[in-house]
């Protein structure tokens, strides 16, 4: 049976390039029948933190990435300790004061056939005695990984490339050991859109991050699923399809590029089809956050309000920003729309249609229509002409909504009182 692992070490958060590993390693066991193993590295006693690791597992759970066996190298350090003698006493090891170095034979080439990169090729003239336990009692990183990957069983070993330097290390341990040596595929690396590798500035942020600016699981996961693996001409493919599609063989041995414009595009597309009170849902909390409603919401006119915006937004945050003017209570048009937006002085027209709407005993989207409409034909004028003036006096923004839907959002006493207050001198 196939069984891959995952195998973060809990000294940070998870960022984008491991979770993209976690979801290769997870998605290859998927489509294979196979198991997910999540192993978390502590062996760094100093620089791993529960709260990394914490993160770690919410991350992963907030993926959809679920494990079917997890270890804690923290808890396995007799295991190690008991491998590293076995080796001492067969003469293939020996000890320099408190530590245990692997003794490597020179001149010998060592190859392993690379899933994603074919052959290559080391020669151990490169590689020098190999530590196996450290002189404070702890595995290196090496060797740890070598037993827990022989004795949980892994056939694959999925990683990225910079970890192609370790393998002819840990084959040689392998070997030494007795255990069958694993499958190896070295993921490319990715790349920020100005070429380099990934920083901050170009999204090598953690999950959690991206989480809390407002990207929904699905979406984050199709797209990092897209970065060095196509399943053809699909950019949206929900999990569940594309472990149908995933090959291993087929992800490309090129650097995928980072691109933070088609990650929100991805974003939005989700965000578009998610059902109305689920959407509702995942906004609530950014709403609580910023005080825009607190726990006893009106939750039938929120969703009115969601499914207005649900097709505008990119990500859920976007929704704090462009249906904002709904909720907040100090309510001001910005001067350098002010001045771009309304030009020409309304206050006439302005008070008209805010006497007309707060004298509508039902206030809905046809009694607003038609109170609007009657009046441009009355004073001669196109829709057209107030239409857009009106929408920046009551949201401040000259693009949104259907104007009357708006309206009916905002309520009859904030739609009157933002006409009347537009043009007051």
């Amino acid at each position: 049976m196939i069984k891959v692992r995952f195998a973060p070490s809990p000294t940070g958060y998870l960022h984008i390039g491991g979770a993209r590993t976690a979801l290769f390693n997870w998605m290859y066991a998927r489509s294979q029948g196979g198991q997910f193993v999540l192993r978390i590295e502590d062996t760094d006693q100093e620089r791993s933190k529960p709260e990394y690791e914490k993160e770690i597992l919410d991350s992963m759970t907030w993926l959809g990435l679920a494990w079917d066996e997890f270890y804690k190298q923290s808890e396995r350090f007799s295991l190690y300790q008991q491998h590293a003698e076995k080796l001492v006493s067969e003469g293939k090891a020996y000890r320099d004061g408190n530590a245990v170095l692997l003794t490597v034979a020179k001149a010998r080439d060592i190859k392993f056939d690379d899933l994603i990169r074919g052959l290559i090729v080391f020669n151990t003239d490169e590689i020098k005695d190999q530590v196996l336990m450290k002189s404070d009692g702890s595995p290196a990183y090496s060797f740890s990984c070598v037993v827990d990957d022989a004795l949980m069983g892994i056939t694959h070993v999925i990683r990225g490339e910079d970890h192609i330097s370790n393998t002819p290390k840990q084959i040689l341990i392998y070997e030494a050991m007795g255990f069958k040596v694993p499958k190896f595929a070295h993921l490319p690396l990715i790349m920020g859109t100005d070429g380099a590798r990934l920083s901050k500035r170009f999204g090598a942020v953690a999950v959690t991050d991206y989480r809390a600016e407002g990207f929904v699981p699905e979406a984050l996961v199709n797209y990092l699923m897209l970065l060095g693996w196509s399943p053809g001409n699909q950019e949206i493919l929900p999990l569940k399809k594309a472990c149908e599609k995933f090959s291993i063989k087929k992800v490309n041995k090129t650097a995928a590029q980072f691109n933070m414009e088609k990650l929100k595009w991805t974003n939005g597309e989700y965000i578009k089809v998610k059902d109305t009170s689920e959407l509702t849902d995942l906004l609530v909390p950014f709403l609580k956050e910023v005080g825009y409603i607190n726990d006893d919401y009106d939750r039938q006119w929120l969703l009115n309000v969601v499914g207005l915006f649900k097709s505008r937004m990119l990500t859920l945050r976007d929704f704090l920003e462009r249906a904002g003017f709904l909720f907040v209570k100090d309510f001001s048009i910005p001067e350098d729309i002010r001045a771009s937006e309304l030009k020409t002085d309304l206050f006439k027209e302005f008070n008209m249609l805010a006497d007309r709407l707060n004298a509508l005993e039902s206030f809905d989207h046809v009694s607003t229509e038609n109170v609007f409409r009657g009046l441009v034909a009355e004073l001669g004028m196109t829709a057209a002409d107030l239409v857009h003036p009106v929408r920046v006096a009551i949201t401040a923004s000259p693009v949104g909504p259907g104007l009357f839907e708006t309206m009916v959002a905002l309520g009859k006493e904030k739609t009157v009182f933002r006409l009347r207050e537009a043009f007051k001198k």
